[in-house]
C-alpha cells in the first residue's frame, strides 16, 4: 500500500448480467454465470451497474445505500474481484478482505479451524502468522465447540460471525463489507463495530453495504445512493440518507396515489 494513490480506483464501470436464467437459478450458479458476457441469439440482458466513477481514499468509510436491486451487492463483488466488468476499470491499492469472497470460499464438509486455514490460504497469509493469529480469530468468533464441527451444521449467524472474525482478522487495507453488521446479537453486533473502529484508525479503506440508515450516519464519513445501477449522490452521510429518504417517501405517496385511482374506478 503506497499511502499516496487511493485505496479504490473505478472508472466508467459497467456489469451486465445475462438474464437468460431460470428461476431455480441458484446463488452459486448464478454467480458462476455473472463474468459472462455470451453473444447468443435470443440472450437478454440487463446492466447492473453503469458508467460508475468511484474514488476511495485511504482511511474512509463508505456506506452504500439505495433499494433492492440498486447495484450495491454488485459494485462489491466487482471490487472485490468476483465479477469481471463488462466495462470501465478498477484498480485497488492494498489487501483487500471481503465476507463475499470468503463465504464463497467456506467448505461446508470441513470444520471452523479448517475453514480458517482455507480461507488463509485463499488470502495468501504465511502459515506463520495465520497459526499467530488463529486463537485471535476463535475468540473473536465465539462459536464455542463449533469451531471443531463441520461448517454446514452452522447457522447463518455462526458463518457470518465466523467470515467476520476471519475477515477482519487479517488486518486488510481495504475491507468490503455486505449487510454483515445486521447479522447476530446485539453483543456481537458491539464487537462488530468496535472492531471496524480499530481498523478504522490504521487508516483503512471499508466500503460496506448496509440498509440500515441510522449505521451509515453514525459510522460512516461518505456514503453513496445508488439507483438503477447509477450513482445518484455522493456525499455526507447526513445528506445522503436525507434524499434517499426523501425519494423513498415521493415513491411510497406516487404507489399510494396511483393504487388509489384504481381502487376508486367503477369497472
Amino acid at each position: 500500500m503506497s499511502g499516496a494513490e487511493p485505496a479504490i480506483l473505478v472508472r466508467g464501470l459497467g456489469v451486465r448480467y445475462n438474464l437468460t436464467l431460470t428461476r431455480r437459478t441458484t446463488l452459486k450458479s448464478t454467480l458462476a454465470r455473472l463474468g459472462r458476457r455470451s453473444g447468443a441469439p435470443g440472450a437478454r440482458y440487463f446492466w447492473a451497474l453503469k458508467n460508475l466513477d468511484l474514488t476511495v481514499q485511504h482511511g474512509e468509510i463508505v456506506g452504500l445505500i439505495g433499494p433492492n436491486g440498486a447495484g450495491k451487492s454488485t459494485l462489491l463483488l466487482a471490487l472485490a474481484g468476483i465479477l469481471e466488468p463488462s466495462t470501465g476499470s478498477i484498480v485497488v491499492d492494498g489487501r483487500v478482505s471481503t465476507l463475499l469472497t470468503l463465504g464463497a470460499g467456506f467448505d461446508a464438509d470441513l470444520t471452523g479451524i479448517e475453514n480458517i486455514r482455507l480461507a488463509g490460504a485463499f488470502l495468501g497469509i504465511d502459515g506463520k502468522k495465520l497459526e499467530a493469529l488463529t486463537p485471535g480469530i476463535i475468540a473473536f468468533a465465539d462459536i464455542g465447540d463449533f469451531i471443531d464441527a463441520q461448517v454446514k451444521t452452522y447457522s447463518l449467524g455462526m458463518k457470518a460471525r465466523l467470515g467476520f472474525s476471519i475477515a477482519t482478522s487479517i488486518a486488510p487495507d481495504i475491507l468490503l463489507l455486505d449487510e454483515v453488521l445486521g447479522t447476530g446479537d446485539q453483543e456481537f453486533r458491539a464487537k462488530s463495530q468496535l472492531r471496524i473502529r480499530e481498523l478504522m484508525t490504521q487508516a483503512k479503506a471499508i466500503v460496506m453495504v448496509t440498509h440500515d440508515l441510522t449505521y451509515v450516519t453514525e459510522f460512516c464519513n461518505r456514503a453513496l445512493l445508488l439507483e438503477q445501477g447509477r450513482l445518484v449522490y455522493d456525499g455526507a452521510p447526513d445528506d445522503t440518507v436525507a434524499l434517499y429518504r426523501e425519494r423513498v417517501t415521493k415513491k411510497t405517496l406516487l404507489a399510494a396515489g396511483t393504487s388509489g385511482r384504481f381502487e376508486g374506478a367503477t369497472p
